[in-house]
């Protein structure tokens, strides 16, 4: 009985540090392809990778987003870097906090040497407005940006303004024309970053016609904006993404659940597909 209890205690032990060596494990691979692609490349490589990963509080997986912790190691992460060496930044976000996401973009902008994004998936709403302090943007074929529009709680500002235009002040509440106000104020504001972003690659005229696309509610906050778009709308876009940054994603997995909901052989297909049996 009491070697039972020895080998429940052991395996108890066990069970509760795996994880914690694991994440380790993780982190070290993380760093190894990171070192890797900045030897390749001759750059300093800084990730904003939000996935969701294995961390969970009672089995609901917590949601990331750009927030000040990101801004905060971003920056520091430019500032030790020499301003004759290239940034490279793997970007994967829906998007977040945009007094975080300024903050990222114009340090980005303020370095002399060139700064690359890399979008493997996608980069919405404040990770495009990062995207566009870039010298270029690096995306997957079918990877996206997205607009951005500044958004107040649920409701998009550019839509709350429309409610002025659509009915009388008198039937408008008070919550809703303080709403307004607001959204004006935040239109100006994001419209007048991106427009100073944009002015790094385009003429004073241009950079603010795109800015009014990006900003003003033209779409839906979720509406893709594919690297077709993206170069028809004058962006510097390419699509020639190096491996390591597929294989670096790979590194940040999704929370497993008790089925996967995708499932596929991890191997490269040619013409021919190899039948059962065969490699």
């Amino acid at each position: 009985m009491e070697i039972f209890f020895q080998l429940f205690w052991l395996f108890f032990i066990i069970s509760t540090l795996s994880p914690y060596f694991n994440q380790q494990m993780l982190l070290a691979a993380r760093a190894r392809r990171i070192t890797n692609l900045e030897r390749n490349r001759g750059s300093r490589v800084v990730t904003l990778i939000h996935r969701q990963e294995g961390f969970s509080f009672l089995g609901i997986p917590f949601a990331r987003y750009i927030d000040i912790d990101d801004s905060e190691q971003v920056l520091r992460a430019i500032r030790l870097t020499d301003q004759s060496v290239p940034i490279d930044l793997v970007l994967h976000t829906p998007g977040g906090l945009v007094l975080a996401a300024e903050q990222i973009a114009e340090a980005l902008l303020k370095h002399p040497a060139k700064v690359t994004i890399f979008v493997p998936h996608y980069a919405m709403s404040g990770g495009t407005l990062i995207a566009l302090a870039a010298d270029e943007i690096v995306m997957d074929q079918n990877a996206v940006l997205g607009p951005v529009d500044p958004q107040l709680g649920q409701y998009p500002a550019a839509s709350i303004l429309k409610v002025l235009d659509q009915k009388p002040i008198a039937e408008i509440d008070d919550q809703t024309l303080i709403m307004a106000d607001v959204a004006r104020k935040a239109l100006v504001q994001v419209k007048r970053t991106v427009t100073g972003l944009l002015a790094k690659h385009f003429d004073e005229k241009k950079s603010e016609d795109l800015a009014e696309v990006l900003t003003q509610g033209t779409w839906t906050h979720d509406y893709p904006i594919s690297v077709e778009e993206a170069r028809s709308m004058g962006l510097r876009v390419s699509t020639e993404m190096p491996l390591e940054v597929y294989e670096l994603m790979n590194m940040y997995p999704q929370p497993r659940s008790g089925r996967p909901s995708v499932q596929y052989v991890p191997l490269p297909y040619g013409r021919e597909v190899p039948g059962p049996g065969q490699r």
